[in-house]
């Protein structure tokens, strides 16, 4: 009902300040002793009877945090609280960059969407690895996801995502390799084939703990590139995140036509589970489900057309805290 309340004011709000004032205030509280549990009484009980053991890790469920929401790690401790099964921050960066002018997050309500050209913002590597050596090991399990500076060439990129992994290896329970960006130029061409091969195998080679490393896809593949795309993650990945945010503007208003940058939420929800079904036709490796997932109607969707596990930013957005919990219980 609170939520419900402050929404039309902050709906009002520029959607990065929000996002940095809340997290700002969470940032804050996380750290004190028992904020998650008493976050968790404030929401509500989640589903029951709902663990999976996914990747040779085990799952309290299936509903994860996407990687945007906290780039930085900061919000670990607290954010088991709201009901996720795991969480995944990022993306990371090697060095620490600012990523894009502002404004460049953007609600869409009237569609249920949010679009972003964020580029990466990140605190860098090390920070990040120095933030999660000092905290304590979160009740769920934590994927960290990959991203690339901007201004690194092709050639280097298999060095950079292998550095940065190298950096946080022992902080991740699972970690992702994004090549699927829309906001870093030059991103997506390293989605193709040999690219990603190489990519994987420098990421491999740095990983002899053996972490489960998975591969980002973009809902914008044509059929033969997802096709050669998946084919090369599958030789040494351990799995699939299906799919990003889209740079489609089918059925969109006019006036977003022109905006650069990335759509999530409700938009991207019928590509998404298509992109699903296609991935599982491919392979039997994991996937992650994510893209347009508001209610247990649409998570259960996902998970019928293959998703082992699924994951969720923009309707977290629009539903408010209570939304994990929502789904956990339609689900049970």
């Amino acid at each position: 009902m609170l939520y419900d309340a402050l929404k039309p004011w902050l709906f009002s709000l520029d959607a990065e300040r929000v996002h940095e004032e809340v997290s700002g205030l969470m940032t804050l509280t996380a750290p004190i002793p028992g904020t998650a549990a008493v976050l968790s009484l404030l929401t509500g009980p989640g589903g029951r009877g709902l663990q999976k053991t996914v990747f040779g890790l085990n799952f309290p469920n299936p509903v994860g945090l996407a990687a945007g929401f906290d780039k930085d790690g900061r919000l670990i401790p607290i954010l088991p609280g709201l009901g996720f099964g795991f969480l995944e921050i990022g993306s990371v960066t090697l060095e620490p960059q600012p990523g894009n002018p502002k404004p460049r997050l953007f609600r869409l309500p009237g569609e249920g969407a949010i679009l972003n050209r964020m580029g990466f913002n990140s605190e860098g590597a090390r920070a990040v690895a120095l933030r999660l050596s000092e905290s304590p090991r979160p009740s769920v399990p934590i994927g960290i996801n990959l991203g690339l500076n901007k201004g690194v060439p092709a050639d280097k990129a298999p060095q950079a995502y292998a550095q940065t992994f190298r950096l946080l290896a022992k902080y991740g329970d699972y970690f992702v390799i994004n090549v699927s960006s829309p906001n870093t130029p030059g991103l997506r061409d390293l989605q193709k084939a040999k690219e990603l091969e190489n990519i994987l195998s420098a990421v491999q080679d740095a990983n002899p703990a053996g972490k489960p490393v998975l591969v980002k896809l973009s809902p914008d593949l044509a059929d033969d590139d997802l096709n050669a795309c998946v084919e090369a993650a599958g030789k040494s990945a351990q799995g699939f995140v299906v799919s990003n945010t889209t740079i489609s503007r089918e059925g969109m208003p006019e006036s977003i036509q022109p905006e650069a940058g990335g759509l999530s939420g409700l938009p991207l929800k019928a590509r998404a589970n298509e992109l699903v079904k296609k991935v599982r036709a491919m392979t039997r490796l994991p996937i992650i489900g994510v893209g347009g997932i508001s209610t247990a109607a649409d998570a259960k969707e996902r998970l019928d057309a293959g998703a082992d596990l699924i994951q969720l930013y923009t309707g977290l957005i629009y539903g408010g805290p209570l939304t994990v919990k929502r789904i956990t219980r339609g689900l049970s």
